[in-house]
């Protein structure tokens, strides 16, 4: 059986990497239909090696007839087309930050809380959301941990590519390198600072206790999808990368947990690959994590500092297991388990 498939934001960076994924895993799709705002109307999107999508008004489309809409067009426009297309029978996963927190949307990572499909009961909403690229794998080391140490605390520090911020800020970060190179001169236009040679520690807007709405996001996703009990403070910091987030993690659990133990426990963890070697190199760098499907986790070390404290660096492809692969691992949990 194929289904009937719709990507909302078709042109973006996830919309037209969800496209390539869709692909690449074989998704039982009959049909395949490219939206995207009306600039961009008539572009055309290679789907596998033969098929060529022609975008289409996202504003006049009719979703009655679809099955499964992947929605990634930023949170002000999924907030009015994710609920049209669910009055008109559709099933929508969202990769943008509208839906994350209402308590009738789950808010899923496969391989860490697919249950919550059914728990939450997606049907009340007709919406599955994706989380956060940054909470997504950072989830994804943290669930096998505190399946046998319990997670008390969380401190986390990211490395945001300019990815995640839309393709205008991979152009901004590509043009200041070049003009700085050239010798010329430029302001900054989509970030408030200069992006290249850089690192800015702000993602999103403030918010009034100090926090940027992009750590409170990684702070209320991991309770709502790992355990509400556990404590997490988030710094979040954009650098000079294309793709790939890198994090900086550190973990209190309830009892203790060694290095050996955790190296064992990530090994066996889907999704999860392990480079942790004590020696120059040995650890995985976000350009090596680029097209690359798995969260990568290093560095792993005992923190003597407090009881029963890990320290462990991770890595991961914002693009694909931070936006796009989750949002399509859905889709397989979806058709697999409740779309029969």
């Amino acid at each position: 059986m194929g289904y009937r498939v719709a990507i909302v934001g078709a042109t973006g960076n996830v919309g037209s990497k969800i496209i390539q994924i869709l692909d690449e895993r074989k998704f039982p799709v009959d049909e395949l239909i490219a939206l995207t705002s009306e600039r961009s109307v008539g572009r055309e999107i290679s789907f596998g090696n033969d098929k060529i999508l022609k975008a289409k008004d996202l504003s006049k489309f009719d979703f009655n007839g679809i099955d499964i809409v992947l929605s990634s067009p930023g949170a002000k426009v999924s907030a009015i087309y994710s609920p049209r297309a669910v009055t008109d029978g559709c099933v929508v996963i969202d990769n943008t930050s509208h839906f994350r927190m209402d308590s009738d949307v789950p808010l899923v990572v496969p391989e860490v809380n697919p249950q919550a499909i059914a728990s939450v009961g997606y049907k009340r909403s007709g919406i599955i959301a994706n989380p956060n690229c940054s909470t997504i794998q950072m989830v994804l080391v943290l669930k096998p941990l505190h399946d046998v140490g319990k997670i008390k605390r969380v401190v986390v520090s990211t490395y945001q590519s300019v990815s995640g911020a839309g393709k205008g800020a991979m152009d901004e970060l590509f043009n200041q390198t070049r003009a700085i190179y050239s010798n010329d001169q430029f302001k900054p236009d989509l970030f408030n600072k200069q992006i290249a040679f850089n690192i800015i520690p702000h993602i999103d807007v403030f918010m009034n206790n100090g926090s940027t709405k992009e750590e409170w996001k990684m702070e209320v996703e991991t309770q709502k999808i790992l355990d509400p009990k556990i404590a997490v403070h988030a710094t979040c910091v954009r650098v000079p990368v294309f793709v790939s987030h890198g994090e900086s993690v550190n973990v209190e659990f309830e009892r203790p947990i060694g290095v050996t133990t955790a190296r064992g426990i990530l090994s066996k963890s889907p999704g999860v690959i392990v480079i942790d070697h004590r020696s120059d190199g040995g650890y995985i760098t976000p350009i090596e994590a680029t097209n690359e499907d798995a969260v990568y986790v290093s560095r792993i070390r005992n923190d003597p500092t407090v009881k029963n404290g890990l320290s462990f660096w991770c890595v991961s492809d914002n693009l694909r297991k931070g936006a796009a692969l989750n949002a399509v691992q859905i889709a397989e949990v979806l058709i697999r388990d409740y779309l029969k």
